[in-house]
């Protein structure tokens, strides 16, 4: 049994849920690269995510809002060729694409999630283009309590473990689409989550110099 268990925790740190063929992304930042893994039982995200990689919808644009012990996030098309510290009003390209919430796939730290609009979207539908990748904060046990007391699913045994052993966001579970992670480079993620940003007592969370996507790539 207890094979079994840490088994089963490992792939939910390691991504083991998805299998050596899932699509690999290179995103070349300012900042450094990361690997991403999209998730094949994800598929309308998945699709959705190629195809703005092969139109290199993600070259140029920057990460615009960026929280500490939280997420990064960027895919806002108004963001490419701005100017710093020039307003932009926000947006997304192409149309919301339905929820895919996966018991297998949660907000651990670094996985890779759909943006959305909160209010006037009771389906919790996913922005077109935008995405957020986790860096969150690790939780014990209490805080674990204070979650599970405003969720419906129980967390497993395993979640917890993953968790309390490398962090995320586990509020958002089931709330936002989880369909893909970083598997290298997340001290990258680390070092953008840690810039410094223009204002975040005023919820203006865009950095104060410019976090730029240089380039994303399908890889091998």
């Amino acid at each position: 049994m207890k094979r079994i268990t840490t088994l089963l925790l490992i792939g939910l740190m390691c991504g083991l849920a998805t299998n050596a063929q899932s699509t690999k992304i290179l995103m070349k930042t300012s900042m450094g690269d990361m690997t991403i893994m999209l998730y094949d039982d994800t598929p309308l995200h998945k699709d959705n995510f190629e195809s703005l990689v092969k139109d290199k919808f993600f070259d140029g644009l920057i990460f615009h809002r960026v929280i500490n012990e939280f997420m990064i996030q960027a895919g806002n098309p108004n963001t490419r060729n701005h100017k710093p510290g020039e307003s932009y009003a926000d947006a997304s390209e192409g149309s919301t694409i339905p929820a895919e919430f996966r018991p297998n796939h949660i907000h651990k730290k670094g996985a890779l999630s759909a943006a959305r609009r909160g209010a006037g979207n009771p389906d919790k539908e996913s922005s077109g283009s935008q995405f957020y990748i986790v860096q969150g904060e690790k939780y014990n046990d209490n805080m674990l309590a204070q979650v599970q007391s405003r969720r419906a699913k129980p967390f497993s045994q395993e979640e917890k473990e993953v968790y309390k052993k490398i962090g995320g966001t586990p509020f958002l579970d089931f709330e936002y689409t989880v369909f893909g992670e970083v598997i290298k480079g997340l001290e990258v993620v680390d070092k953008i989550a840690a810039v410094k940003v223009v204002d975040p007592k005023k919820r203006d969370n865009r950095p104060v110099e410019d976090v730029k996507i240089i380039s994303a790539r399908i890889i091998k």
